[in-house]
């Protein structure tokens, strides 16, 4: 059964590290931001901040499309996008349960201080990741995430990549 791995967090959460470290490891990556930041440019820079969220929806459904072709086809794949919503997060569960596929939500949690640090050296880049996010921005941000409740079925990331893919072959053979 191909596992389809969500990755939950924030913005500077470390959800791309650690995609791009499984894609290493044999998973198919599948990137929203990347995908928007090849069509529309950079964030806040080639196109208006306001306007991310209707150039963000059309990649989100192709996105999904792939990720049920790819999991259908027996693919292990590692979705780099945020998932801030509980509901988003089920819905994308769904997806992979009736493709065939075993979800597994792994959480990157980061404190507002951790973040704002890591946003800092994000901001001056040039790929898709960069984007100037303010505090009262990360505020905002903190106040739309759900964090994963009691009763969600999560693994959390503690920074070890290692442990990390032990607790995801673990899952499969559960």
């Amino acid at each position: 059964m191909p596992l389809a791995v969500l990755l939950a967090g924030l913005t500077g959460s470390g959800k791309t590290t650690v995609a791009q470290a499984l894609a290493g490891r044999g998973y198919l990556r599948l990137s929203v931001d990347e995908e928007v930041h090849r069509l529309h440019g950079r964030y806040g820079v080639d196109y208006p901040e306001h306007t991310y969220f209707e150039r963000e929806q059309p990649v989100v459904e192709a996105t999904r499309d792939r990720f049920i072709k790819e999991i259908e086809a027996g693919n292990d794949v590692v979705l780099d996008h945020g998932l801030w919503r509980r509901a988003e997060r089920d819905a994308w569960r769904q997806d992979a349960r009736e493709a065939g596929g075993l979800p597994v939500v792994v959480y990157l949690s980061a404190d507002r201080d951790e973040l704002l640090r890591r946003l800092a050296k994000r901001n001056v880049r040039e790929d898709a990741n960069a984007l100037t996010v303010t505090p009262e921005a990360l505020n905002d941000f903190f106040a739309r995430f759900d964090p994963p409740s009691d009763d969600e079925e999560v693994i959390i990331y503690t920074g070890n990549l290692d442990m990390l893919a032990t607790a995801l072959i673990e899952a499969r053979d559960r």
